[in-house]
């Protein structure tokens, strides 16, 4: 029996694709009031149709945001604003995998941007709304590949060293990290926090990496749809189980430990200190 999510306000970042579309689509179906934040208007715009079209919600929203850019991002929080009044749940799932060192109009690497700041900014400025919303949940998608890195406090853009899958593996590190320094700052608010492991699901996001590529192949039959990878992202977003479970990361449904690194609050602490300053929340 899934769970009634009428009256619920919730948003979706990278919702056109993958597990991003997989989640909106079982959310609309909940009966939930969904906001997809999608890049491109046109591969939106089909979602969106899709999304309302097989869920029979109506109640389906499309906005627009680069989330590798502040200056959008910033634009997409106030819009939302504007708009609603409410937000119960937000997902943060929009993510890429490059090949290539590749810079931002704020002239950060594009990985990092988009997979670490995008998600700790468009928090961070939509916070007021999630705690006078409560009971309100958070849901950051990681990946267990974060346990094959550390944060590179020295050299942070990869401009040193750069690759592929170790500017990715960063990333969802500080996904994680992220989630539990979060967690205690908003502690007795009523708002949760969690992250999470979809799985090993094919999708678009690596498709420019060999790295992804030949993990896939070895992979093979442990391969998730996009649906079967969605499960934990829609289970921390409706499930009364984790109504009151905060600063987790979660697989398959389940808390498990992160890796050792991600427990280290110093480096936490630094973290969103820097990441303050580069997403100019604090100057």
């Amino acid at each position: 029996m899934s769970t009634d999510m009428s009256g619920k306000i919730c948003i979706v970042t990278g919702a056109n694709a993958g597990i991003g579309k997989a989640t909106a689509m079982e959310l609309a179906k909940m009966g939930a009031t969904v906001v997809m934040v999608c890049r491109s208007p046109e591969r939106g715009g089909a979602a969106l149709a899709d999304i309302k079209q097989k869920s029979g919600n109506d109640s389906v929203d499309l906005m627009i945001a680069d989330l590798s850019s502040m200056n959008s991002i910033r634009q997409f929080a106030a819009d939302f604003k504007a708009k609603y009044k409410k937000l119960h749940v937000l997902i943060n799932n929009a993510g890429v995998h490059l090949a290539e060192h590749i810079l931002t109009v704020d002239g950060y690497e594009c990985t990092f941007a988009t997979n670490h700041l995008g998600y700790f900014l468009l928090t961070n400025l939509l916070l007021d709304v999630i705690k006078a919303s409560a009971p309100a949940r958070i849901i950051n998608v990681s990946s267990e590949a974060h346990g094959l890195s550390k944060i590179y406090f020295d050299d942070l853009q990869l401009e040193k060293n750069f690759d592929g899958f170790r500017a990715y593996t960063q990333s969802k590190l500080a996904n994680i990290m992220f989630t539990y320094e979060l967690a205690r700052r908003i502690e007795g608010t009523g708002v949760t926090v969690n992250c999470l492991h979809p799985g090993m699901v094919l999708t678009n996001m690596g498709r420019n990496s060999e790295d992804v590529r030949r993990v896939m192949q070895e992979a093979g039959d442990s391969i998730l749809t996009p649906e079967e990878g969605a499960a934990t992202s829609i289970y921390l977003a409706t499930s009364p189980e984790v109504e009151n479970v905060t600063g987790k990361y979660f697989d398959n449904k389940k808390a498990v430990k992160s890796s050792r690194k991600s427990y280290d609050q110093n480096s936490q602490q630094r973290l969103w200190e820097l990441s303050e300053k580069l997403t100019g929340l604090v100057k």
